[in-house]
């Protein structure tokens, strides 16, 4: 049995929860800089996002100015 294609399916797992790690600590951290403090509960529906949904958000929250327009969001996602 071979282990290279093992090894090179692990690795890029990795890499795509290393992708999908980054864009959600990017996503927080400018909605904490958009509205201020988020409570653990939307930290949790936002880690529960894919990375089409969190580069959606991204776009989404230039426009948001309160928690309420992220919780809105959210709900729409059927998260």
């Amino acid at each position: 049995m071979r282990l290279e294609p093992l090894y090179q399916r692990d690795r890029e797992q990795a890499k795509e929860e290393g992708r999908q790690e980054g864009k959600e600590n990017l996503i927080l951290r400018l909605l904490n800089r958009r509205i201020d403090e988020i409570d653990a509960s939307l930290i949790g529906r936002i880690k529960g996002l894919s990375i089409e949904q969190l580069e959606n958000l991204g776009e989404a929250l230039l426009n948001f100015s309160s928690v309420a327009d992220l919780e809105t969001w959210l709900n729409q996602q059927s998260i």
